[in-house]
């Protein structure tokens, strides 16, 4: 026999034994890392006792991932955009002398979520408007083309489909009796990071004058929403869609905006069933009730909707609405201001009957009205009156007028820093009515100013083109 060999056989197996050694322990035997006994290794964790009640919750987590997580998707859309040369931006004629004009492609991503096992998905409207083409990749990572079946820009909501079938479809919850304080879930695609989901919680409820959308009545949350979240859904902890992740505020950190699911459903039905929507009409205009104007109207509080000009024929004209009232609740529902009774009677079925409350000469009535379609609504010509250059001396309001082409009292100049200026009248405007009162001229309007004592509080009606807008002014 060979000692040699053997000797060196033996030591090489010692040597491969160290080396496979050297992983855990360097030469004092010491580990070189810790891994932990709850990972079959040798060392403790660093905290023992975890709160059950934080146990729970992660697997809550976890559990509303794993169900919900197939049936959010994410959306890629290609849309065409022309390009505008600087140039031609400012001298748009001499485009057609230099060619036809040239486009680019732009590519955007966006989630939405699943609502019918048939392929049915909702989104943003600014996810897919425009888009020439849609694709759709689900949770198993197949993609499909997708077709929008309509979007309403107003909600920013969008129904798109794609042909499928047994798919899994989210389950919707209710927004209506969200807290401050819940929990709020977020899943979907920002940035292009597939099925990514943060948690937060609901931050506020009934967030309008956003201005994001025409009807907003926004859930704030803390969840993160980024770019490429819009359409994909807000969850509570019970893994049911709350809300439709919509919007962020660039500027701040944690202030992400969802649209509730209960304003959504009526909505993303009516694209489903028609590809269109149909909101509610009354044919009015409208107005905030400013702290000045709630004492001018004998109101206890600044709440409501100020009605400063009512459309004849309209529904709110045959329901007995006049100019001047203060609508305090819609169907039993307190009015808070004017974009809130606007939604209110967007959101009321086209035909459907409505009970307005308003405040009238300080009393209240109850008046029935029929909701039209705002389809049938006219279309109005704003128009607005060039100024006239300054004339005469500013009474006690810093006005000066003079007699309106078709009536009233026409503002030839405002004087700066005067009431009236601080107030928001503008040169143009016409006085139509004080204190309820007609105004019928110059002269008129004077008379009346000067039989108001000084600290009088006057509620004064201005036409300012095609619109009517109430002023609550004290006479110096």
């Amino acid at each position: 026999m060979n000692y040699k060999i053997v000797h060196r056989s033996i030591s090489l197996c010692l040597l491969l034994a160290s080396l496979t050694s050297a992983g855990c322990s360097n030469k004092n035997d010491t580990p070189l890392f810790l891994e932990s006994k709850r990972k079959a290794g040798e060392a403790e964790a660093p905290v023992k006792d975890v709160p059950a009640e934080l146990l729970t919750t992660q697997r809550a987590f976890s559990t509303v991932a794993k169900k919900v997580t197939p049936s959010v998707v994410n959306i890629s859309t290609i849309s065409k955009k022309k390009i505008v040369q600087p140039f031609f931006e400012m001298n748009p004629m001499f485009e057609e002398f230099f060619g036809a004009p040239q486009f680019k492609r732009d590519k955007s991503l966006g989630s939405g979520f699943i609502i019918s096992s048939d392929g049915y998905i909702v989104t943003n409207d600014h996810v897919v408007r425009d888009a020439e083409s849609v694709q759709v990749k689900l949770s198993n990572d197949k993609v499909y083309d997708a077709k929008v079946i309509g979007g309403d820009q107003k909600s920013d909501i969008a129904v798109i489909k794609i042909n499928a079938a047994n798919l899994p479809a989210a389950v919707l919850g209710k927004s209506d009796g969200l807290e401050v304080g819940q929990w709020a879930i977020a899943i979907g695609n920002p940035f292009g990071l597939e099925r990514s989901m943060t948690v937060g919680v609901v931050s506020a409820t009934g967030r309008s004058n956003v201005g994001i959308e025409t009807y907003e009545n926004f859930i704030q949350t803390d969840a993160s929403i980024n770019p490429g979240n819009s359409g994909g859904p807000l969850l509570n902890i019970h893994g049911e869609v709350v809300g439709i992740n919509t919007a962020i505020v660039a500027a701040g950190q944690g202030i992400g905006f969802a649209i509730p699911i209960d304003m959504a459903k009526p909505i993303f039905t009516q694209l489903m069933q028609r590809g269109a929507v149909s909101r509610g009409y009354m044919g009015v205009t409208i107005q905030p009730i400013t702290e000045e104007l709630a004492q001018s109207f004998g109101l206890q509080q600044a709440k409501g909707a100020l009605i400063n000009d009512v459309l004849k024929g309209s529904p709110a004209d045959k329901a007995g609405i006049h100019q001047g009232d203060v609508i305090i609740s819609f169907n039993g529902t307190e009015v808070k201001d004017p974009s809130h009774l606007q939604r209110l009677v967007a959101e009321t079925a086209v035909g459907g009957s409505a009970k307005v409350t308003v405040i009238r000469d300080g009393k209240q009535l109850a008046l029935n009205m029929n909701v039209a379609s705002a389809d049938s609504a006219p279309k109005q010509q704003s128009r607005v009156r060039e100024p006239h250059q300054q004339v005469g001396e500013a009474d006690q309001l810093g006005l000066v007028v003079d007699d309106g082409d078709n009536g009233g009292a026409m503002v030839r100049d405002v004087a700066r820093g005067s009431v009236a200026d601080e107030a928001g009248i503008r040169r143009g405007d016409v006085i139509v009515s004080i204190n309820r009162n007609k105004v019928q001229s110059a002269a008129e309007y004077q008379r009346t100013i000067d039989k108001a004592g000084k600290g009088s509080r006057l509620t004064i009606l201005v036409r300012r083109g095609a619109a009517s807008i109430y002023f609550a002014l004290r006479v110096q």
